[in-house]
C-alpha cells in the first residue's frame, strides 16, 4: 500500500547558496470506488483511510445513511494484469434490499485533488437529496469567540503537513470545542469523505450538533457534504462559493468563512453564532 509521504531529490536554494538534499512530499494515487464490483468513481488521494473515503463519498451521494447499508469493504485483489493488488481499488458491496443507483456515463464521478467533482452534466445532478432534511431545525449555537479558535486546534492535529506543507485538513468539533476526529488529504473533499465515511462506520450519523471546520475554501461540493451528512455548521478558513452560499441558505446550514483568529465572515445561518457582546 503507498505511504502518506514519499521522499524525493530537490535542489534547494537559501540565501543564494545551492545545495541536494532530500524533500518529504505528501502521496497522491489514485483509487478506483467500485458499487458492488462495478466502477463508480476515481478519485485522487492521500493513501490512508481508503475504506471510510469509499463509504463517506457514497454518503455524500446518497448511496448510503448508515453502516447496515453496508455489506462488505474491500480491496479488489488482482488489480493489474500480472495479478498484483495495488491497493488502490475499493469494492464497496452493499447490503441486501439497498438500491443500487443508476451507474451512466453521467453519473460516473471523476474527482481530483483540487477540483472534487466533475463528471456530472449538470447542476440538478449534483444537487442529492439529503436523508436527514430537518438539519434547518438542529438547534445548535456556538459562541464565536470559540469558533474562532478550532482553526488553531485543528492545525495542531496536521501532523503530516507539518512534514509536507502539502495536505489539507478537515476536523469535526462538537458545539463546546471538543475535537472529535480530524483527517488530512491531498484532496480537501476526500478529508471531508473520510471524517464522514469514518462516522458512517461507527454509527453516528447524522452528525447533529456538531461543526465541519476545513482548512480550505468552501465549495458547493463540501458544503452539500456537510448537509448529506447532517452537520449543522460548515468553517472554512477561506472563501466560499456562491452556489455554497446558495445552497447553505435553501438547506438551513450554518455557513462561516475567512475564519482566521476572531475574524470571520458568517454568509448564512447567523442565529446559531453566538455574536460578542
Amino acid at each position: 500500500m503507498g505511504r502518506v509521504t514519499e521522499r524525493r531529490r530537490v535542489v534547494r536554494i537559501r540565501n543564494g547558496v545551492a545545495g541536494t538534499r532530500a524533500d518529504t512530499l505528501v502521496a497522491e494515487e489514485p483509487l478506483e470506488i467500485r458499487l458492488n464490483g462495478k466502477p463508480l468513481a476515481i478519485t485522487m488521494r492521500t493513501p490512508g483511510d481508503d475504506f471510510a473515503l469509499a463509504v463517506g463519498f457514497l454518503a455524500s451521494e446518497g448511496v448510503v445513511a448508515s453502516a447496515s447499508d453496508v455489506q462488505a469493504v474491500t480491496y479488489c485483489e488482482g488489480a493489474t494484469e500480472d495479478g498484483t493488488n495495488t491497493y488502490n481499488v475499493v469494492n464497496v458491496q452493499l447490503a441486501a434490499g439497498v438500491p443500487v443507483p443508476d451507474i451512466t456515463l453521467e453519473r460516473n464521478v471523476y474527482t481530483t485533488s483540487s477540483c472534487g467533482l466533475c463528471g456530472k452534466a449538470s447542476l440538478d445532478a449534483v444537487r442529492t437529496a439529503t436523508r436527514y432534511p430537518g438539519l434547518a431545525d438542529d438547534p445548535v449555537r456556538i459562541p464565536a469567540r470559540l469558533l474562532g479558535e478550532l482553526p488553531e486546534r485543528l492545525r495542531a492535529e496536521q501532523k503530516v503537513f507539518d512534514r509536507t506543507g502539502g495536505l489539507h485538513g478537515a476536523g469535526l468539533f462538537s458545539a463546546e470545542g471538543e475535537l472529535l476526529d480530524a483527517r488530512e488529504d491531498v484532496g480537501r473533499h476526500n478529508a471531508v469523505d473520510k471524517i464522514i465515511g469514518r462516522a458512517l462506520q461507527a454509527g453516528l450519523l447524522p452528525l447533529a450538533g456538531s461543526v465541519l471546520l476545513v482548512s480550505s475554501r468552501a465549495s458547493f461540493e463540501l458544503a452539500q457534504k456537510a448537509v448529506m451528512a447532517g452537520i449543522p455548521v460548515l468553517a472554512a478558513v477561506s472563501a466560499p462559493s456562491s452556489l455554497a452560499v446558495d445552497l447553505a441558505r435553501e438547506s438551513g446550514l450554518t455557513l462561516v468563512g475567512f475564519l482566521r483568529g476572531g475574524d470571520m465572515n458568517i454568509y448564512a445561518g447567523e442565529e446559531r453564532i453566538v455574536l460578542p457582546g
